[in-house]
């Protein structure tokens, strides 16, 4: 150990890192973001930065909402720990699940739980399953969390790439037979971050017999569930079998503008639920009541979903027409808010770009434009519809000011 160096760099734990912490020179991907639009503010401070990287709703919670939370905060009785939670507050999720996605009978005591937000139950469900030498599926490109805890449990992680001539659903042919063998949980995300796209009944139909065919604990991330386009919300727990093999994840922060809330909820399998539950017990104390039984009102009135949904429909509509009028290949997703297009390879007699991070720092440097880069199943970036507009006349000016900067150089793919 170097002599000015402190014995607690020598009592880091190995999973982030152990005496080596703190000395890695490798920058995260959001941190290269946050750098490069600070230096691209400060090289051109007269021009307005269009942030659409960021995958949090522009909007505010409905007032219905808000009043509610200031109703719930005043009381006294609703001071203290909630633990698990409020009854209340699970059965409003138990009439949403029913009314908005059709998956009856939820039992809200002994199949439903909620959670200080989609994060903390995705990293707090491997606790509950994996030890040294078990495995976990992914589908990448996605939301990592889970499978990093995977890793710290002593897991490995299988990745599943996300491709687009398979519209972005995962092949579960290709997994192998050790793997299956490894592997108890499959984690799954539709409607999907970054893509876009939405499961069908058929793949849910496929991955309920694959995981009963291989004693797989299905978990179905489902934070942007209700933002859908074209027809009816689907739930991976309408499917028959579905409850026998996992749960479900939703969030009230994407579909209803509460991503500082932090609440959402576990519901489907009973014994997953209670494992779940049981292991929360020993991290935290619950969500504040007030939020909880604040956000009754909020499932009360899916409209709000339906509203928001319609707006991001509009802007990726919108989004998507100016980016193919310069060259890209963008489709309008058919759910949640983020636009997932293959990035140029180049400028025509100009710039190279290897990657999608490369594109992505040339957006942020030279046309103060903010999106994320997805390089783990190819050269992709991802627009996110939650830019700043309070309205329909303020969309079309952000939209139209996004081709003008876009469209002064030829982009080859």
């Amino acid at each position: 150990m170097a002599e000015s160096e402190s014995y607690i760099q020598e009592l880091f734990a190995d999973r982030i890192g152990g005496n080596r912490y703190g000395k890695d020179t490798a920058v995260y991907k959001f941190e290269k973001i946050r750098r490069a639009r600070q230096a691209a503010v400060e090289a051109k401070p007269d021009v307005k930065l269009i942030d659409m990287g960021v995958g949090e709703p522009d909007g505010m919670a409905d007032p219905g909402v808000v009043n509610a939370l200031a109703e719930q905060a005043s009381m006294p009785q609703n001071r203290g720990y909630s633990d698990n939670g409020p009854m209340e507050f699970k059965e409003a999720v138990a009439k949403h699940m029913a009314e908005v996605y059709g998956v009856e009978n939820l039992d809200p005591g002994r199949e439903i739980n909620h959670a200080v937000g989609a994060k903390n139950a995705l990293s707090f469900l491997p606790a509950c399953f994996i030890n040294p030498g078990d495995a976990v599926i992914l589908t990448t490109p996605g939301y990592p969390v889970l499978g990093t805890h995977a890793r710290w449990y002593g897991g490995e992680v299988y990745n599943l790439p996300l491709l687009e001539e398979n519209h972005f659903l995962p092949d579960l042919k290709s997994l192998t037979p050790e793997q299956l063998d490894k592997a108890k949980i499959l984690l799954i995300n539709y409607p999907n971050n970054p893509t876009g796209a939405v499961a069908t009944r058929a793949f849910f139909e496929e991955v309920v017999d694959v995981a009963k065919a291989n004693n797989l604990i299905v978990m179905q991330d489902a934070a942007y569930a209700a933002l859908v386009f074209e027809g009816e919300p689907l739930s991976f727990l309408s499917i028959p079998g579905a409850k026998d093999v996992g749960i479900e994840i939703h969030s009230m922060s994407k579909s209803f503008n509460m991503t500082g809330w932090r609440l959402a909820w576990v519901c489907g399998h009973p014994l997953v639920v209670q494992a779940f539950a049981d292991l929360k017990d020993n991290f935290d104390s619950g969500q504040f009541k007030a939020i909880q039984l604040a956000s009754c009102y909020a499932l009360q009135h899916p409209d709000i979903t339906r509203e928001t949904a319609a707006k991001y429909s509009r802007r990726l509509e919108m989004l998507a027409d100016t980016l193919r009028e310069a060259g890209f290949q963008a489709q309008k997703p058919k759910a949640s808010f983020f636009l997932y297009t293959r990035a140029p390879r180049g400028i025509v007699g100009g710039q190279r770009f290897e990657t999608g991070e490369d594109f992505s720092q040339y957006l942020i440097r030279e046309k103060l434009i903010c999106a994320v880069p997805w390089d783990d199943a190819g050269p992709y970036i991802r627009f996110s519809a939650t830019f700043e507009a309070s309205s329909l006349e303020d969309e079309k000016e952000v939209v139209a000011e996004i081709g003008r900067r876009i469209s002064d150089v030829e982009y080859e793919f």
